[in-house]
């Protein structure tokens, strides 16, 4: 077994090579632009900004907090040291990359002048501007901004076990760079042998809702390219009556996934494993049913925090309060009942946008709104929902496809990249061009 090799260029032809050299010099400049342009006079303030949560959405406000204020307090509060590139566990789990691409230290993202606590969040109190570490620190606030992510909630699947992701077809990309490699080594092996592969997604919100269908894919390929195509079954199991929220990329996976015959169900929903038997159960409008498996990669409902689940800061009504996201204005991400307070990445109760790429475009928009509160002015700062999800349909091809709350397309190289085409470029905007981006983003430099 060995980490799949990325396609050589030696078949990429002149047009190609033209695209992407015009791709990368453009990211380039607008990189480059973009940086120049925001170093402006830092604005003199005392105020105190506490952000709960060191992921991709926490370092990348950290980063441009402290590049455009001078004196104020920052302060990063987060229990867990290591940094995840969440973006890649897909390409870990496809063996791809090895489980030490994804990982990295927090610390290193922190500017010097932002104070980080190794410490979770124990209590908000958005009334009285404070939180509660769980040592019981209290820390008040001028300003809040919640980026704690969100939580995998296995627990809520009768029978699975953490602990034996690796084994007996038992898979979960989700979960770490180390269960990832294992499910890879499990994908590995099914690609030998095959037999029935299961894949789906959680009723709920998740990180990423196109990783479950490109996972899917890639696993095809893996089967196609060692000749054991017609030797497995795939089933593909939809929490609701489509594949993807957006019409026309729903429409184009559906057409992909009946070509490939790929067996599509709707309106399952994981209920329930048994991993000695290899049985998986799923809830249905017609009662429960089973699915004998070789191969699973079990994704699990995805939630908020639990101290934010208790805390008055979620969503009371509405799609978004079941799972307690926090309650935002979906165009600004300001709390619609504490204006002091925003939320930023996967914890925000919007419509869309649970990826790095979302993190690209909110954060500037939440932190314009901030700092417009401590100058005294008005900030017209508006996201519009953009997100991009590069789906992965083979090894070695992708579809970029970039989308808003309106499920507009919104193509970032029009004339160069097609979103809905399967090309060689969006593969590699996928495997190589994107964690450079993202570093730039934690740094406040995207």
């Amino acid at each position: 077994m060995s980490q799949l090799t990325p396609p050589t260029l030696q078949r990429m032809n002149r047009r190609t090579f033209l695209q992407l050299s015009a791709l990368t010099a453009s990211s380039s400049t607008l990189l480059f632009q973009k940086a120049e342009a925001h170093t402006p006079k830092k604005i003199p303030t005392q105020a105190r900004i506490v952000i709960a949560g060191a992921g991709a959405a926490g370092l990348t406000a950290a980063n441009q907090l402290a590049q455009r204020l001078e004196g104020a307090t920052i302060t990063l509060v987060d229990a867990r040291q290591a940094h995840y590139y969440q973006p890649g566990f897909t390409l870990v789990a496809a063996g791809i990359k090895p489980a030490s691409y994804v990982q990295s230290r927090t610390a290193q993202y922190v500017p010097k002048n932002v104070n980080l606590i190794n410490e979770a969040v124990a209590e908000f109190d958005p009334e009285a501007h404070h939180i509660t570490t769980q040592s019981g620190k209290k820390l008040p606030y001028d300003y809040l901004i919640v980026a704690t992510g969100l939580q995998l909630d296995y627990d809520a699947i009768e029978g699975m076990d953490t602990s034996r992701i690796g084994t007996l077809g038992l898979g979960s990309m989700y979960h770490s760079p180390e269960k990832a490699q294992a499910t890879w080594e499990l994908l590995d092996q099914f690609a030998d042998t095959g037999g029935i592969g299961v894949f789906l997604r959680p009723d709920t919100e998740m990180k990423c809702a196109g990783a479950p269908l490109k996972y899917t894919f890639i696993c095809e390929d893996h089967l196609v390219r060692r000749g054991h195509r017609d030797k497995a079954q795939l089933i593909y199991n939809s929490n609701n009556h489509v594949l993807f929220s957006v019409p026309i990329v729903h429409e184009k996976v559906r057409m992909l996934f009946e070509e490939r015959n790929i067996a599509m169900h709707y309106q399952r929903m994981l209920s329930a494993i048994d991993i000695d038997k290899q049985i998986a159960t799923f809830t249905t409008p017609d009662g429960p049913i089973t699915l004998d498996y070789d191969f699973i990669n079990v994704i699990p409902p995805m939630r908020a925090a639990s101290a934010i689940q208790h805390s008055p800061l979620p969503w009371q009504s509405g799609p978004w309060a079941r799972d307690g996201w926090v309650e935002v204005d979906p165009n600004t991400l300001r709390h619609t009942r504490y204006p002091n307070v925003f939320a930023v990445g996967d914890i925000a109760g919007v419509p869309k946008g649970k990826t790095a790429a979302s993190v690209k475009w909110q954060v500037p928009v939440a932190i314009d709104h901030l700092i417009a509160d401590i100058q005294g002015t008005v900030s017209t700062a508006f996201y519009d929902g953009y997100t991009s999800c590069p789906m992965i349909t083979r090894l070695g091809r992708a579809m970029l496809v970039e989308f808003d709350y309106h499920n507009n397309l919104a193509p970032s190289f029009p004339g160069i990249i097609a979103p809905l085409e399967e090309l060689w470029v969006s593969w590699v905007m996928k495997t190589m061009a994107l964690k450079p981006t993202y570093i730039s983003m934690l740094r406040g430099r995207a």
